[in-house]
This record gives structure tokens, C-alpha cells and sequence, in this order.
């Protein structure tokens, strides 16, 4: 029995989930240091246990570590994609569970910005891209740099991660601020990570919110929290997900459930901006003919 296989007992979900038009979700924060990645690398993992097929794209230029985590080897990432030298499919390597991992380089090299051409390039090369898929996760990096902030325009759903420390909460603020103000971006969903009660989550939802509804025209979605759990922090250091090596956890029931709720979030119908258009093959034909009428 494969891994996949294995993980769809586990969770609960012996057939795969009916096919819809895919999701592109962003996964961000405004500051480092609040798990993010390993959100992306368990939500990942979750989903496809759930029948979903799942490609992450590690949009961490130059500070990849998606593939640390998962304690991937691979010989291209996201930067020969940018400089032409590779196409999507030449770097998509295998992950646990059936999903597949489009690398992005940990040498620090990637330019602080994409340009025009770059950004037109690689949206380009995904509307070339010949892969069926259900969820297209995005692990951004941290921060309003230009390219966290373009990696986050191009997804459908916006999910900020944060944590209890209060930085995290000004830093998140900062991130929608920047987002909704200069990228028109008016829907968020927040995931309070590393907590050790859904109370201290549901006090950081309030807090964001109180401060949103006063100072900027967006909405905030509360989708969870993820506790911060002894098994967590094992399955980190053996490089895995903790959903795949203790499914039982607190934090692995977390991230299922999360994974679930995903599955009911709706599909938007047409790009959202400009710079969605060409990952309109995503969408489905439908929204293909709309975006033309």
C-alpha cells in the first residue's frame, strides 16, 4: 500500500474527492518565524489524503526550504524557470503522499523583484503547463517584498498565517495593509498557528479584526488554528509531516480539518485581476467564455 493510499485511511477518505476546478491558494505571513512553511508542507499533505491532487509551488526566491523540510534532493527550481532555462514540468519533483513540489533555490540569488518580463514569463509557462491538479498551494515568502506581494495577486484565496507573538499580529495587519491599499486585495482568511488554546487564536482574529474593520475596507476570514504540539516539532526534525507520521496528533486533526473545510470553499469564476488572466486555464471553460464576453 502506498503512501497516499495510507493517508486517505487515515483521514478518512477512501475515494478521491469529485473533481472541481482547481484552487489557487497562497499561503503568507508578515514576518518569518511563525511556521508558515510547514503549514503549507501539513495542508499539503492533508489534502491529498483526501483525494485531492496537489502541487506546491515554493515561491520563496532564493530562500526556499520547502524541500528541506520534506528532505527533497533536486536539480532545478523556480529560478531556471525564470531565467528560461526549464520549463515547469522539467522541475516538478515527487513529494510524500502523491504530491508533486515545484522548488524554489535556497542560495540567495533571486532577484528582490521579478520584473515585467519575468512575472509575464512564468504566467505564461503555467498556462502552458499541462497537469491536471485540484489545489495549487503557493508558500510565499515572508514579508511585503515585491515578490511575496505578486505571488500573493496571483492566487484566488489569501491565507495569512500568524501566530500569538505580537509582532506577528502587526506584522499580519502590515501585510493585508500593503496588499489591500497598493493591489486592491479586499478578502483575507486568517490561520493562527502554534496555540495552545482556540481561545488565544480566536483573540488574535479579534484583535486583527477590530483594527481591519476600523482602518481598512477588507474582510478577514477565521479559518482555524493549529495547535502547538510536542509531535509537531518530532516530525520536523525527522523531516516529514506530522499529518503523515502522527495522524493522531492534535495538530494533524488540525490541519485535516482545515483540509476539509478547503474542499467547500468555493472556485471563484473569473480572475480577479489583471495578472490572474493567463491562469484562467485553472478556471475551468466556463470562465474562459465569461472573460471573453
Amino acid at each position: 500500500m502506498d503512501q497516499a493510499q495510507t493517508l486517505r485511511e487515515w483521514v478518512g477518505a477512501s475515494e478521491p474527492i469529485t473533481a472541481r476546478p482547481p484552487k489557487v491558494i497562497a499561503v503568507t505571513s508578515g514576518k518569518g518565524g511563525v511556521g508558515k512553511t510547514n503549514v503549507v508542507a501539513n495542508l499539503a499533505v492533508a489534502l491529498s489524503g483526501l483525494g485531492q491532487r496537489v502541487v506546491v509551488l515554493d515561491a520563496d526566491l532564493g530562500l526556499g526550504n520547502l524541500d528541506i523540510l520534506f528532505g527533497i534532493v533536486h536539480p532545478y527550481t523556480l529560478e531556471d524557470v525564470l531565467l528560461g532555462h526549464k520549463t515547469l514540468s522539467d522541475i516538478l519533483v515527487p513529494g510524500p503522499c502523491g504530491i508533486q513540489i515545484l522548488p524554489a533555490g535556497s542560495g540567495g540569488g533571486a532577484p528582490a523583484a521579478l520584473t515585467s518580463e519575468q512575472q509575464l514569463g512564468l504566467l505564461a509557462e503555467v498556462d502552458r503547463w499541462d497537469i491536471d491538479l485540484d489545489v495549487l498551494l503557493i508558500d510565499t515568502g515572508a514579508g511585503i517584498s515585491p515578490n511575496v506581494l505578486y505571488f500573493n495577486t496571483v492566487a484566488q484565496d489569501i491565507v495569512v498565517v500568524a501566530s500569538t507573538d505580537p509582532t506577528s499580529l502587526t506584522d499580519a495587519y502590515a501585510m493585508m495593509k500593503v496588499l489591500s491599499q497598493r493591489h486592491g486585495e479586499t478578502r483575507f482568511k486568517l490561520l493562527v498557528n502554534m496555540v495552545r488554546t482556540e481561545s488565544e487564536a480566536r483573540e488574535v482574529f479579534r484583535k486583527l479584526s477590530v483594527a481591519a474593520d476600523e482602518f481598512l475596507d477588507i474582510s478577514i476570514d477565521y479559518v482555524g488554528a493549529i495547535p502547538d504540539d510536542d509531535y509537531l516539532r518530532r516530525a520536523v526534525g525527522r523531516q516529514r509531516a506530522v499529518v503523515e507520521l502522527y495522524p493522531r496528533a492534535r495538530s494533524s486533526a488540525a490541519f485535516v480539518h482545515l483540509a476539509r473545510a478547503i474542499g467547500q470553499w468555493p472556485t471563484a469564476e473569473l480572475p480577479k485581476g489583471s495578472a490572474q488572466f493567463m491562469l484562467r486555464r485553472f478556471m475551468g471553460r466556463d470562465a474562459d467564455r465569461q472573460a471573453l464576453a
